[in-house]
């Protein structure tokens, strides 16, 4: 696995196999063997940590969630819904060369981000390319996402105390 970066994520540990095109990682949420490419790596990474520390059920958790925007396909990479269905977060990942340290390189995927969130409407946005997490919550009030310090916690949207 030296291909793969450590992530600012804890340590998990993941079924990978040797597949034709490179090592493939075990998606337990969708039941099925994918390429593990570095992008796939911070994925993966990030359904575990919002899972199990960040108090997302699993099952309300969508990867690849399809998004129309002006009659053309688009996948948003994670969108977790809360115990009634509505989308509650919706997060970009990127690889780990990605440098969303770089402000326009952030303003860019924020921008992603928001024109998928403009069709699903949830309430908090997440980039991270798995080094680096970016947080934002919609602010009602002024009309756009503030930042946050930290990852929200997603327990309140399925009555989780």
């Amino acid at each position: 696995m030296g291909a793969f970066p450590v992530l600012n994520f804890p340590e998990y540990c993941f079924r990978l196999r040797s597949g034709s095109g490179g090592y493939e990682v075990w998606d337990a949420l969708r039941g099925i063997w994918l390429v593990l490419t570095p992008e796939e790596w911070v994925r993966q990474h990030l359904i575990r940590f919002l899972s199990e520390r960040m108090g997302a059920v699993p099952q309300y958790v969508s990867q690849e969630y399809p998004v129309s925007l002006g009659g053309m396909s688009q996948r948003a990479d994670i969108v977790v819904c809360g115990r009634d269905g509505k989308p509650c977060l919706l997060a970009e990942c990127k690889a780990p060369d990605v440098a969303l340290e770089e402000e326009g390189v952030a303003r860019n995927v924020l921008a992603q981000a928001v024109r998928y969130n403009s069709v699903v409407g949830a309430r908090y946005v997440l980039l991270t390319n798995g080094r680096r997490h970016l947080c934002f919550e919609w602010d009602t009030r002024a009309g756009r996402y503030a930042p946050l310090g930290n990852f929200p916690d997603l327990s309140v949207f399925f009555g989780i105390e």
